[in-house]
């Protein structure tokens, strides 16, 4: 089971843009500068953004705090102390709070762990992706397998918690690799692992190369073979799937993203960052501009880089609960959404779903079964009006 619903969890994101390469299939909001960042400039933007934040949400009390990317573990330990220091002076913050921070084995070395576990990072999440050679150089990375293998060990040996991504179903795969390379992989994960099935993501330059042909991935069976087989081996393993792509132990789930999923309130602050604030009881979406030097140039001139700032309606803001609280096994209590369940589905498709064992209602209780998650997307395009 996760870890217990803190129900006044509030998180802060924290979004670095900068990478040293762009992978072929990313489309996160990421940027390559070869002339290197001012890093100072941007650690000092990010405070004053957080600052603007926290008028917002004065008392609230951190639980947990993320460096996502692009690649914060390009960030220089200055940089993460400032923004910690920073966040710790707006809110107050747990003592158990969990801070992640985002990191590729290309970047990583002892001393900057060291230096980041001083400055009271918790937690890392190591973007691996594969653990063989050719794989990697198809994805774009700059590591090596043993580059990765040897980031893993550096960040357990440093870091009381720690996970690392895969990704299945890519360019070529079989089955039996992916089981080989996933039971490879658990040898050397620390209680939690996130592992997603390559998706072909639209303005990416693997859509440009799959659209013309030169890009074959394995067809939807095989990716559903794929997805079973990691059950079976994180099952077997004590790794629970908690969410539809991320697997822990009891206990080491990620607070921050439960935080997202359990549709909790958020800061975030960063070029691209997406929050979500509560208000005076009412909810409010935020995001930043994605270009940083615009970002920057609006948060140096304004205190903060808002290119969207608007109030959600029950309807909406019920919806979104809903699109995220279903990815978690343990699903999502109704009577927490705040509109009308009746009013936001198709209540016979809900209950043609519940007797395919699909969808289960326990009481007040909504979650998707093990049957139903790997066709998640689909049962959400029929129940939602």
């Amino acid at each position: 089971m996760p870890i217990t619903t803190n129900p006044d969890a509030f998180g802060v994101y924290v979004h670095w843009p900068f990478c040293q390469a762009k992978c072929p299939y990313c489309d996160f909001n990421s940027h390559v500068r070869p002339g290197g960042v001012d890093q100072q400039r941007y650690a000092k933007a990010l405070v004053r953004e957080l600052s603007e934040m926290a008028t917002r949400m004065p008392d609230a009390h951190v639980t947990s705090i993320f460096f996502g990317g692009g690649t914060p573990s390009l960030m220089e330990v200055a940089s993460v102390e400032t923004i910690l220091d920073a966040i710790a002076g707006l809110w107050s913050v747990a003592p158990d709070a969990e801070i992640t921070l985002e990191a590729n084995p290309t970047s990583v070395e002892a001393g900057r762990f060291r230096g980041y576990r001083a400055a009271g990072v918790n937690r890392v999440s190591l973007g691996v992706q594969a653990l063989d050679d050719k794989s990697l150089k198809s994805l774009g990375r700059l590591h090596t397998a043993r580059e990765a293998l040897d980031a893993v060990a550096l960040a357990r040996d440093n870091f009381d918690r720690m996970s690392f991504d895969l990704i299945y179903a890519r360019p070529h795969q079989t089955i039996a690799q992916w089981r080989e390379e996933l039971t490879r992989a658990q040898e050397f994960q620390a209680g939690h692992m996130s592992l997603y099935q390559l998706t072909i993501e639209a303005g990416t330059p693997f859509a440009a190369l799959h659209a013309a042909g030169r890009l074959q991935v394995p067809d939807d069976d095989i990716g559903a073979a794929m997805y079973e087989v990691t059950q079976e081996l994180c099952e077997a393993r004590g790794l629970h799937a908690y969410e539809v792509s991320n697997h822990a132990r009891p206990g080491d789930e990620s607070r921050h993203n439960l935080v997202y999923w359990r549709g909790q309130p958020y800061a975030a602050s960063g070029p691209g960052a997406h929050g979500r604030l509560l208000v005076d009881g009412r909810w409010q979406a935020t995001q930043t501009h994605d270009d940083p030097a615009r970002w920057l140039a609006q948060v140096e001139a304004q205190g903060h880089g808002l290119a969207v700032d608007e109030h959600v309606d029950n309807h909406a803001r019920a919806v979104e609960m809903l699109l995220m609280g279903l990815r978690l096994s343990e699903g999502i209590p109704v009577s927490r959404l705040p509109a009308p369940f009746s009013a936001l589905v198709d209540n016979e498709a809900v209950k043609n779903l519940a007797q395919d064992r699909l969808l289960a209602r326990a009481g007040d209780n909504l979650s998707v079964t093990a049957s139903g998650r790997p066709v998640l997307n689909a049962i959400l395009r029929d129940i939602l009006i």
